[in-house]
């Protein structure tokens, strides 16, 4: 399978040519393919919001190629501007973006923008707003009016509504209590399973991506020295705990269980501990 998105020797310079010159990224190779739920991990200043604003053309390469479907988003005029409608990114804190009169209005500025016809924006705006969890009945709100979860979901709504190829979120749950959270999650994968879209997440969060995402890419000082499944990634507790990271609690606590003699395979959701241990009650004699 082609990746629908992918950077080749990708490197960006910062303040280059001045004192305060910078490389964020130097010579990265990433992919993602269609339909995957990819995670992209890192410690702050590692790189990742460098790469994600990349891959829909916020910002341009100092050398490499971005390329959507095969093609280099900057080796024709005008195409990074196209790919911004197919490839949407949600930035952390996204709700500090919303300034329509309506909740309606700013869910409808990206579908505008792209030259639909009046059904069709609505059409959009209320299958994105139903995706993002948010009743008709808020819709002609104000998002001022609104709580802080509502906003959240009424940005991801607005980025949602462009029917991107390509759904890159920046920290998501930023701020969100449990609940909210878990609400934002959830809507996230409905997206991603009714569009078979990529998503990708950008989490400090081990445990969510541990248990959301079918693979992992992680960024370490301006490179990428690891990607694989969350198993094959958070098998390497001593290489991420090096880069500033870690592996989820659950896992840990497995490990701790281990290195007290208790013979436990690897787990690295909640979800999977519980089926361990509820297997090992069941063949424990009575």
């Amino acid at each position: 399978m082609e990746p629908i998105i992918e950077t080749k020797k990708l490197t960006h310079t910062y303040s280059a040519g001045t004192p305060f010159e910078h490389n964020a990224l130097t010579e990265v190779d990433f992919c993602a393919y269609p339909g995957e739920y990819l995670g992209v991990i890192g410690h702050t200043g590692s790189g990742k919001s460098t790469l994600i604003q990349h891959l829909n053309g916020l910002l341009k390469p100092t050398a490499g190629e971005v390329c959507f479907q095969g093609e280099d988003i900057w080796a024709v005029k005008g195409r990074a501007r196209q790919v911004r409608f197919q490839v949407g990114l949600v930035f952390q804190y996204p709700e500090y973006q919303l300034f329509e009169e309506t909740v309606y209005k700013d869910i409808a500025f990206g579908p505008t923008n792209m030259k639909l016809d009046k059904k069709e924006i609505d059409r959009r705006v209320r299958t994105s707003a139903e995706f993002a969890g948010l009743s008709d009945d808020l819709l002609q709100v104000s998002p001022f009016e609104l709580s802080g979860g509502q906003k959240r979901r009424a940005a991801i709504a607005g980025v949602i509504a462009m029917e991107p190829s390509v759904l890159i979120l920046d920290e998501p749950t930023a701020g969100l209590d449990p609940v909210g959270r878990e609400e934002i999650l959830d809507n996230i994968r409905q997206y991603h399973n009714a569009k078979n879209a990529t998503v990708i997440l950008v989490s400090h969060s081990m445990e969510e991506v541990a248990r959301t995402v079918d693979r992992i890419t992680v960024v370490n000082d301006g490179i990428l020295p690891m990607t694989g499944t969350p198993a094959e990634v958070f098998a390497h507790d001593r290489e991420l705990r090096e880069m500033g990271l870690d592996v989820p609690q659950v896992t840990q606590v497995f490990r701790a269980l281990r290195e007290r003699g208790i013979d436990l395979p690897s787990v690295y959701t909640v979800e999977d501990a519980v089926r361990v241990l509820r297997q090992r009650l069941e063949a424990a004699p009575c």
